[in-house]
């Protein structure tokens, strides 16, 4: 009885598995693909989209990530609209920038975590990685309202961002450029990647997710939702039409159409349960209505509320675990830094 007890056990055991098993291979066949937990493998995977990244410009763009006087005011930084803190969003619908004003077409904030797997960087998706899309809110009117040449002026007046720009950028005669900037924040932001429990059950680890979990992901893979958000950042590499069918119930918040041909960026959904508000104009504060609506907007899709649960308990998975990140002590201005302008 004993011996047929153990048998017993040990085939749901190995079922189990099995199940777990054929569930990672659905998921790979579906593309999504794991962030790895080794630095040294992280690190490689990290370059192949961040070219040039390297200690000395990932430590310089940390100090510059939190520096308020990248922007006109003195007063905002990267860290405002992307808070490390806080899913790296900032729990607001609309970003709020130079002079407390809000974004004109009332834009969500994405988070910066694992950003440097986004082969399309903005709501639009006009930049194609993050050096690129770096310069963007530096200079826009409604972020940090900064000129290329103020930021140039600023940094360079500084001695210790001087010495800092000369290590990291050693082939440059005069490294203080904006495009160094952008460089260095932008290897900065792709070491902020944040591999999570899905990745080790992606890896091979098939008891890495619960029963539910497991149920959850494969409603995800069976409903479609896999057509869009998939590769590395579960999202964040393509750019579909929204809506795709049906209307969008909060489309009169904000302007934003997409691009010219009306496609936006599909969001990663990697820590997704901490940067809430949801959608591109973030009008949608609950998780389980950002699936609703996904669901029946893109996939034509009549979700339950058992269906929505599941899946919400999946992307609960997706979060994962926070690089530490010391908030730097940042050099001193001197005489010849260019003052704040709030106006």
């Amino acid at each position: 009885m004993n011996k047929l007890r153990i048998l017993t056990i040990s085939m749901v055991a190995a079922g189990s598995l099995f199940a777990g098993d054929a569930l990672i291979d659905a998921a790979k066949n579906a593309g999504l693909k794991p962030i790895p937990f080794d630095h040294k493998a992280q690190m490689k995977l990290v370059k192949e989209f961040q070219k040039g990244v390297t200690p000395a410009k990932a430590e310089l763009g940390r100090k510059l990530y939190f520096e308020p006087r990248l922007s006109k005011s003195g007063l905002i930084s990267c860290n405002t609209c992307h808070n490390l803190g806080m899913g790296g969003a900032d729990g607001v619908s609309a970003a709020i920038g130079h002079q407390w004003t809000a974004n004109p077409h009332h834009l969500n904030s994405p988070t910066v975590y694992n950003s440097v797997f986004n082969t399309t960087q903005f709501w639009d998706g006009r930049s194609p990685h993050l050096g690129d899309q770096a310069k963007g809110p530096m200079q826009a009117m409604p972020e940090m309202a900064i000129t290329p040449k103020m930021a140039e002026e600023r940094i360079s007046s500084i001695p210790e961002y001087v010495a800092e720009f000369k290590k990291a950028f050693p082939q440059d005669k005069n490294p203080v450029t904006f495009e160094n900037i952008a460089d260095a924040i932008a290897s900065f932001e792709a070491i902020l990647v944040t591999p999570s429990k899905f990745d080790k059950f992606l890896a091979g680890n098939a008891n890495a997710l619960n029963k539910d979990e497991k149920e959850g992901l494969k409603l995800f893979i069976d409903k479609g939702c896999t057509t869009c958000h998939t590769g590395y950042n579960v999202g964040g590499g393509s750019k579909q039409k929204f809506p795709l069918m049906g209307e969008y119930k909060y489309a009169n918040i904000g302007d934003f159409k997409g691009d010219k041909d009306g496609m936006v960026k599909v969001p990663t959904l990697r820590n997704i349960t901490q940067t809430a508000p949801y959608m591109h104009n973030g009008a949608i504060w609950s998780l389980e209505e950002a699936v609703k609506t996904m669901g029946e907007l893109q996939l034509g899709a009549k979700l339950t509320d058992a269906e929505i649960a599941k899946i919400v308990t999946f992307l609960k998975t997706l979060e994962g675990k926070k690089p530490s990140i010391e908030y730097p002590m940042l050099p001193s201005s001197t005489a010849k830094t260019p003052k704040p302008d709030a106006k």
